[in-house]
C-alpha cells in the first residue's frame, strides 16, 4: 500500500525536472497512508491536515513550562478540535453499521477485557487523536530532512540507491542526526541535585532534549558522521524509548524506508533546486516547510 501510494504521488511529477518535495510528497504521503489504514476518504485529508496541525499547536507555537498558547490561538485550536472529534463520531457511527478492513473498523469490533465491553465513542476518538500526533507531521520532517542530508552527503544517493540494504541504516542514522522532535517534557526540580556531575539547583527548568542525546559523542562514536556501517544504528531516541515509546515507530521506519526505495528506484540523482529560504518550523518539531529539489529521472529501456 505504501509503494503504491508513493507511486502515486511521484507519478505527479516525475516528467518534470524539479519538484517541491515537501507539498508533492514528503507531506501528502505519511497522510495518505493515515488515511488509508483509518479508513478515511482522500477527499477528507486537507481538513485531516488542519485538525493535525491544531494537535500539535502547543508544541508549534506555545510558550513557557506547559506549552501554552495565546488565548486566540487557543481558542483556534478548540474549535478545531471540536471538529476533529464530531468528525471521528461520525465515522465510527459509519462503521458500526458498516465494518470495512481499517483501523477504526476494527477499534469498533475490540472487546475490553478489563471492563468487559467494547471500547466507547469517545475511546475510539481519543486513540485517533494520539494517532494523528505521530501519523503525519513527524514522518513528514523525516522524510524531507533525509532529502537534504542525501543532497548535502556527496554520493549518498548512488550509495543506498546501488545499495538498498543500506537504506535501512540509512534512515536511522537520519533519524538519529536530525530527530523530528527535538525534545518534548519539561520540568521544574523540587529539590537541588547533582546529574552526573552537574549541580541542578532547585527550580531549574529542565527540558528532555532526544536530539542532544543523539549526538552525545559518550555514546556515538563521531556522532555527527552519518555512518552507514554504525553499530547498533536503532539504538538513537528519535521515538523517544521505554513505556513512553513512540507507538507508531515502526510504522514511521516502514514509510520512510519504503518511501525511499521508490524513490531509488524512479529517481537517479537528486539535489537542492533553486529559491529554498530554509523556513523551519518552530518549537520542538525540526522541519523545513519548503524543499525545492531538482532531480534526474530514470530512463527506461523498454
Amino acid at each position: 500500500m505504501i509503494e503504491r501510494l508513493a507511486n502515486e504521488l511521484i507519478d505527479e511529477w516525475i516528467d518534470d525536472d524539479s519538484v517541491e518535495f515537501v507539498s508533492q510528497f514528503a507531506r501528502p504521503l505519511p497522510q495518505r497512508v493515515f488515511a488509508s489504514i483509518l479508513g478515511f476518504p482522500f477527499e477528507d485529508i486537507p481538513q485531516l491536515a488542519q485538525w493535525g496541525d491544531a494537535v500539535v499547536a502547543p508544541f508549534v507555537h506555545g510558550t513557557g513550562l506547559k506549552h501554552e498558547l495565546a488565548p486566540e490561538q487557543a481558542n483556534e485550536m478548540f474549535r478545531r478540535l471540536e471538529g476533529f472529534q464530531d468528525y471521528i463520531y461520525e465515522q465510527v457511527r459509519a462503521k458500526r453499521l458498516n465494518p470495512q478492513d481499517d483501523m477504526v473498523s476494527f477499534l469498533c469490533d475490540v472487546h475490553y477485557q478489563a471492563l468487559d465491553r467494547k471500547l466507547t465513542d469517545l475511546e475510539i476518538a481519543g486513540i485517533v487523536h494520539a494517532m494523528i500526533i505521530g501519523a503525519l507531521e513527524t514522518t513528514q520532517y523525516a522524510i524531507e530532512e533525509q532529502a537534504q542530508m542525501l543532497c548535502e552527503n556527496a554520493g549518498l544517493f548512488d550509495i543506498v540507491r546501488n545499495d538498498r540494504t543500506k537504506l535501512r541504516a540509512f534512515t536511522e542514522e537520519s533519524l538519529r542526526m536530525r530527530s523530528p522532535t527535538h525534545g518534548l517534557s519539561t520540568r521544574v526540580t523540587s529539590r537541588d541535585e547533582v546529574f552526573q556531575g552537574v549541580s541542578v539547583p532547585a527550580g531549574s527548568l529542565l527540558h528532555l532534549r532526544f536530539a542532544a542525546a543523539n549526538v552525545d559523542g559518550e555514546e556515538f562514536e563521531c556522532p555527527f558522521d552519518l555512518d552507514l556501517e554504525r553499530h547498533g544504528v536503532t539504538r538513537h531516541l528519535a521515538f523517544s524509548a521505554g513505556p513512553r515509546v513512540c507507538p507508531g515507530a515502526n510504522l514511521s521506519r516502514i514509510e520512510q524506508q519504503v518511501a525511499w526505495d521508490v524513490l531509488c528506484d524512479r529517481l537517479s540523482s537528486i539535489e537542492y533546486g533553486e529559491g529554498n529560504d530554509w523556513q523551519h518550523q518552530p518549537g520542538i518539531m525540526l522541519g523545513t516547510l519548503k524543499l525545492n529539489l531538482k532531480f534526474t529521472k530514470v530512463r527506461y529501456v523498454p
